[in-house]
């Protein structure tokens, strides 16, 4: 039997399906850099994947996200994150780049209420700071 292969619509795919389809993704790109990829089972420490690099001595823990993300759960514990836009990949250290970003976001009510902010897509200031960040 001959298997036939069909690339898939992301926007059909379910909520855990883009999860995993999203972390087969950014896996990949990690590789590139020499980083192998671990899956968590649970949100262990903030974090859905570890990302070891094959030096032995530099590892991340690495929270998948939809956009850019900032959340006070995630400050002080040496937290990555992880979006996709486009075709590109964003990986930052969430509190160097919260850190960078001091004043913009403190004041929202999202940040006051729910102690997070995120955007659908980066806002133009962003984007320039961002692409440092692009893997």
């Amino acid at each position: 039997m001959c298997m036939r292969f069909e690339r898939v619509d992301y926007g059909l795919l379910n909520s855990r399906q883009r999860e995993n389809f999203n972390f087969a993704k950014l896996a990949a790109a990690l590789a590139d850099y020499g980083f192998s990829a671990m899956r968590l089972s649970d949100d262990w420490k903030g974090a859905d994947l570890i990302a070891v690099h094959i030096d032995g001595e530099h590892d991340m823990k690495v929270q998948l996200k939809g956009r850019l993300t900032f959340d006070k759960k995630y400050a002080g514990k040496g937290i990555w994150v992880a979006f996709r836009q486009g075709d590109s990949w964003y990986l930052y250290d969430h509190d160097e780049l919260f850190g960078r970003l001091s004043g913009r976001i403190e004041t929202s009510n999202a940040w006051q209420d729910d102690g997070s902010y995120s955007w659908p897509e980066p806002p133009a200031w962003a984007k320039a700071m961002l692409e440092s960040y692009r893997i």
